[in-house]
């Protein structure tokens, strides 16, 4: 399923904060990066031009990790509607079920010329549901 995508993180010192577990910041930017992943391994099957950029963070946090985790990350397009994408971000400890932190992101796609925002197209809609559906 393309519209599923994961990888693991090991963590580091650089991912800690005071309290010597990851900083509440640092799950934020691994948001954004494995959405960005994710979508340049979609992008090249999609014949259009446009810019997305985050509408709307939310986020949980349930169970902290710390130096040395391993933590699984799944992420994946639970719906498109007109310029609007919600994407879902589950951090797991690695061999767990048990889910560390939860975010659900709004993305919206922005014309790359006047930068407003633009419709997603009906193909890349149609595609992003047919496999979020399997």
């Amino acid at each position: 399923m393309i519209n599923l995508f994961e990888k693991q993180i090991e963590v580091s010192q650089q991912h800690l904060d005071d309290l010597q577990h990851v900083n509440n910041v640092q799950y934020l930017d691994w948001v954004q990066d494995i959405a960005r992943e994710h979508w340049d391994l979609l992008a090249p099957q999609f014949e259009f031009e446009g810019v997305w950029v985050v509408r709307e963070h939310q986020i949980t946090y349930k169970r902290q990790a710390v130096l040395g985790d391993r933590i699984h990350v799944k992420t994946y397009i639970k719906n498109v509607r007109g310029p609007l994408s919600e994407r879902v971000v589950e951090f797991r400890k690695s061999g767990t079920e048990q889910i560390l932190v939860q975010c659900n992101t709004q993305w919206c796609l922005l014309d790359p010329q006047n930068f407003r925002p633009q419709r997603v197209p009906d193909e890349v809609a149609h595609k992003l549901a047919l496999e979020n559906a399997s």
